[in-house]
């Protein structure tokens, strides 16, 4: 509880939101042993007096009742009738849903078929339609407001449930003998408790308006019964000559929608598991840095990053990405960069430009640097005019990178003009002959295509040629071949290969290939739980892994035609970087283990270029 009310007050608004809608609701609580006026008590001698006037601290209405008293029970009514008519809504259009989603087929043509018709009526007017064939008064207001909502929660709920219902969990149960009704009351409805919660608390305020609608006309609420709306609706006729009696209880009804409007917006975010992190805003361009301690000096290398930490910040939990990576890439060299998933390789590399969501990503410790610069302490703008154009990054998946409104040409043609000045027709020209540099047949046509209309090779291959559009000094490859076939993977290695050479680019390549390592890298650096553990040359590494992790990795890859062999894995599980052991983090997992690799960190030794991390190697370094 406390967690999910520090998430709701680090959004503002919601903060405003719930401490207004506090407020309120203390003054409804103590409504019944306040010491006010009787609500009905009319004094037509005391018609229309202002506020402060003879003890009436709001004044009084055209029968002389005092507003205070009757704004105060009003609003007690308007919020039952809000809250119920909700809590009806979401009760019965959930079920309807969660039915229509789990049973599919029929069942759900038949149910949603009947929810559209209600749908195809504007809900004011069917809101009319229903209290009309009910009669005047707030229950039948209640049940109008809550039936025209009803087809609201019963969309939601059953386009969620419709891809529950396909789940290997449910599934599983099904095999394992449940029944319909416990399995939609044990897997499905504790999935969607949150959509539903989420989906009342920004409704609940519309609901409280739209009855307040009613009553406004004389469908709600009857004389000498008040709530908010039938307030509003008998000081109308007052309104020119009066208008402090209209006034009160428009005010209220604002306050309470706004309130319970920007409210539900906080439980949103705090409920949403994505952004429990703490990430309730849009991410900051660069990286949030906080470096503490000395920033190492710089080096002659083209790309050096050094003592470089990286922190996920997610309330109380600190996860340590990052740890104290040491790297180096000179001209036309590719260092592969390889691990376990987890390992912090992804996140090594977005630090490099600070492409680390933030929040909850932070920058704690040492420097970035590029030919000398400190791309770490650079500001936006610096940082900016290095990103894409000196330093250039192939992601992983280009469907999720590359825009899908926009075409190929458009998208490579905007990365060359922002950091160049370019006409129009020399844009498009470059953008063809980028794409003939990356291989891609017709780049006449293909320029004009759009990312969907080309295959997971094509679009890699036009992630590169964006990565080359400005002929970037470095280019950093966060395993841009991972989701492609073997044949397609090939060409893309040999195509970078190609172009380092000719152009003599730096590439940081990620990957948990050693086959691709051993083709295309170098250098290599092993790293375990977001740290280096070993570096050095790729063919010395490969044919004598110092690390016992770098060694169980290099084992788990199948070789062909080398008969019968077993194929080894390691044991356990990666550590959690928000609780790493002392010492040496992969010692839980090493069969070489001893007490004194828990005792103290581990450095990296060994003479350069080649270094391990470990006080028991399996080969000298």
């Amino acid at each position: 509880m406390t967690r999910f009310l520090k998430l709701l007050f680090r959004n503002r608004l919601a903060g405003i939101g719930a401490v207004v809608m506090g407020l309120i609701l203390a003054l409804v609580i103590l409504t019944p042993v306040l010491p006010l006026q009787d609500p009905y008590a009319t004094d037509l001698g005391a018609r229309f007096k202002g506020a402060l006037q003879d003890g009436h601290i709001l004044g009084t209405d055209h029968l002389g009742r005092d507003q205070l008293s009757r704004l105060l029970w009003g609003t007690q009514l308007s919020l039952l009738v809000g809250l119920a008519s909700a809590f009806a809504a979401a009760l019965i259009g959930s079920t309807i849903g969660v039915i229509a989603g789990y049973f599919g087929g029929r069942t759900d043509n038949l149910i949603m078929r009947a929810v559209d018709m209600v749908m195809a009526f504007p809900y004011i007017l069917l809101a009319l339609a229903i209290v009309a064939a009910l009669g005047p008064g707030l229950l039948n207001a209640l049940i109008a407001v809550a039936a025209v909502n009803v087809p609201f929660f019963a969309r939601n709920i059953r386009g969620i449930v419709v891809t529950l219902a396909g789940r290997e969990f449910v599934d599983a149960a099904r095999l394992a003998g449940m029944g319909h009704t416990r399995i939609i009351l044990t897997e499905i409805v504790p999935n969607v408790l949150p959509v539903i919660v989420i989906a009342m608390s920004t409704t609940i305020g519309w609901m409280i308006l739209e009855t307040a609608g009613l009553s406004f006309l004389g469908l709600g609420s009857q004389p000498p019964q008040a709530d908010l709306g039938s307030m509003l609706g008998e000081a109308r006729a007052a309104l020119i000559t009066h208008p402090f009696t209209s006034v009160v209880p428009g005010v209220m009804i604002f306050l309470i929608v706004m309130s319970i409007n920007l409210l539900g917006d906080g439980v949103r975010d705090a409920l949403d598991p994505r952004l429990k992190s703490g990430a309730l805003s849009r991410p900051l361009p660069v990286t949030t840095v906080g470096r503490e301690g000395p920033i190492p000096a710089a080096t002659d290398d083209l790309l050096a990053v050094q003592d470089l930490h990286t922190q996920f910040h997610a309330g109380s939990r600190i996860f340590r990405a990052v740890g104290g990576v040491d790297l180096a890439v000179r001209p036309g060299e590719c260092l592969g960069i390889i691990g376990e998933s987890g390992s912090g390789k992804s996140v090594t590399a977005l630090s490099i430009t600070r492409l680390v969501a933030s929040p909850p990503g932070v920058i704690t410790g040492g420097a970035v640097r590029f030919r000398e610069a400190d791309m770490i302490g650079a500001s936006y703008e610096e940082l900016r005019q290095i990103r894409g154009d000196k330093v250039a990054y192939i992601f992983q998946d280009p469907l999720s990178t590359l825009h899908p409104l926009y075409r190929i040409g458009d998208q490579l043609a905007e990365a060359i003009r922002v950091h160049h000045k370019v006409p129009k027709d020399e844009l498009r020209k470059r953008a063809i002959t980028l794409l003939k540099d990356v291989r891609i047949p017709n780049a006449e046509s293909r320029v004009d295509n759009y990312p969907h209309e080309m295959s997971g090779g094509m679009r890699q291959r036009v992630g590169i040629a964006m990565a080359l559009a400005n002929e970037p000094d470095v280019i950093i490859a966060d395993e841009p071949t991972t989701a492609l076939d073997v044949t397609v993977q090939a060409q893309i290695l040999a195509l970078l290969n190609d172009l380092r050479r000719e152009k003599g680019l730096a590439i940081v390549f990620i990957t948990h290939d050693f086959g691709v390592v051993a083709q295309l890298c170098d250098r290599v650096a092993v790293m375990y739980a977001g740290r280096i553990v070993e570096t050095g040359p790729t063919q010395a590494i490969l044919d004598a892994p110092a690390h016992p992790y770098a060694k169980r990795l290099i084992a788990c890859v199948p070789e062909l035609g080398h008969g019968r062999r077993e194929l080894a894995a390691i044991p356990g599980l990666p550590p959690a970087v928000d609780d790493l052991p002392p010492g040496c983090a992969f010692a839980p997992r090493c069969d070489k283990a001893s007490a004194s690799c828990c005792e103290g960190d581990v450095p990296l030794i060994g003479t350069p270029p080649r270094a391990v991390r470990c006080l028991y190697p399996e080969e000298n370094v």
